[in-house]
């Protein structure tokens, strides 16, 4: 990575605008090729200083909150999708302001609103969320077909005939989940779900296409939208993936405070916090990559990787290095861009990192950093 880390502040959430521009071509390719259109998911990146590029080649963003939806409105721009597992009636109304779309987790709710949707909004699209009872999805967590899931409703659940009103289907099922998961997404809709599609205009397939990983089959994911489409011709097809647009465009630069030996175990402490700022390493888990950095290796430099909160947990794991660290030290986690920003906390009163962009030119723009107002107004 040929970019001067002394000269930046720490911790810091850096995005790489040229790895984020490689995957919006890519992004541009799939939606000319398939014929279908693909929009930004905030839940899982919502760094609004990169919208005036990611708008030139993606159509609007979709929304989990009247926050989200109103920050995809008035930032994005383009169409704004908007979903909850249930809609507020204290905040209904004001949402109207921002989304064309909405999808409904329930028929219950769609009725409940459904008057004052297009009453207040009447060029509103209005949808339900479909459960396709299949996923890939290992962990529970983030698994939105288990058993008791509230997330979707099941075919079994649903009159013969959809409510009047209701112009699309929203089926949401993956997670970071190859072309093949959609491939066997779309059979199931179709087994479950097919006398509906000719009831509605539009399916939205929802996130965790990650299209973007280096062995993900684009052709595949093509090649299977436009078979699919090619049965409903007249269904418009979306995508909103999350992860897929930030994958692999930028890193976490830390610095490390201390170097204290436990029992044999060399513990670094750095300037960040693992639960705080990278809180997917823990609910996942996973180990995120650092640069520079190997599995551990006997012989060579060894150290275990800790935040700087109070939560005994607040670590990541082992790596080696070619040579020991010592305070003043960079360490640079890869691929913290999706799904980090979005969960940060500032638990402990533990600063959030600042947020910059690496230009494709080769300079460095500082967005913004964080204080003692930003820990106490939330509180």
């Amino acid at each position: 990575m040929n970019i001067p880390l002394d000269q930046l502040p720490s911790p810091l959430f850096l995005m790489h605008e040229e790895k984020l521009k490689r995957n919006l071509e890519l992004m541009r390719q799939v939606q000319q090729e398939a014929g279908i259109k693909i929009i930004l998911a905030l839940k899982g990146f919502s760094m609004y200083s990169t919208f005036p590029l990611i708008r030139q080649y993606l159509p609007g963003s979709t929304s989990s909150s009247l926050h989200e939806a109103r920050l995809g409105a008035e930032e994005f721009g383009g169409e704004t999708h908007v979903y909850s597992p249930a809609y507020r009636e204290d905040e209904f109304e004001e949402l109207t302001n921002y989304a064309g779309h909405y999808s409904f987790n329930s028929i219950a709710q769609y009725l409940q609103f459904k008057d004052r949707l297009f009453s207040l909004r009447p060029d509103a699209h209005a949808g339900i969320r479909i459960n396709p009872e299949y996923s890939t999805v290992s962990v529970d967590l983030y698994n939105p077909c288990i058993p008791g899931s509230r997330l979707g409703i099941r075919a079994e659940d649903l009159p013969d005939t959809l409510p009047e009103g209701i112009s699309f289907l929203h089926s949401h099922n993956l997670c970071e989940s190859d072309s093949y998961a959609l491939e066997h997404t779309l059979n199931n809709i179709e087994r479950l779900f097919g006398k509906y599609l000719p009831q509605v205009k539009l399916l939205n397939l929802g996130g965790g296409h990650l299209m973007t990983r280096e062995d993900y089959n684009v052709d595949h994911l093509i090649s299977t939208l436009k078979a699919f489409k090619a049965k409903y011709p007249h269904l418009s097809i979306i995508l909103e993936p999350g992860s897929a647009v930030a994958w692999q465009t930028g890193y976490l630069v830390s610095t490390v405070l201390d170097v204290v030996n436990s029992k044999g175990i060399e513990v670094v402490i750095l300037d960040c916090s693992v639960s705080a700022h990278m809180p997917d390493v823990i609910e996942m888990p996973y180990k995120p990559k650092i640069l520079g950095a190997t599995e551990p290796v006997k012989g060579k430099p060894t150290y275990r990787f800790g935040g700087q909160t109070c939560l005994a947990g607040d670590f990541v794991g082992d790596y080696s290095f070619n040579a020991p660290l010592k305070p003043g030290a960079k360490v640079v986690f890869d691929d913290m861009m999706h799904y980090t920003m979005v969960k940060t906390t500032t638990f402990n009163g533990i600063n959030l990192p600042h947020i910059g962009i690496w230009k494709q030119e080769g300079s460095y723009q500082h967005v913004k950093s964080f204080g003692y107002e930003d820990f106490k107004s939330r509180l």
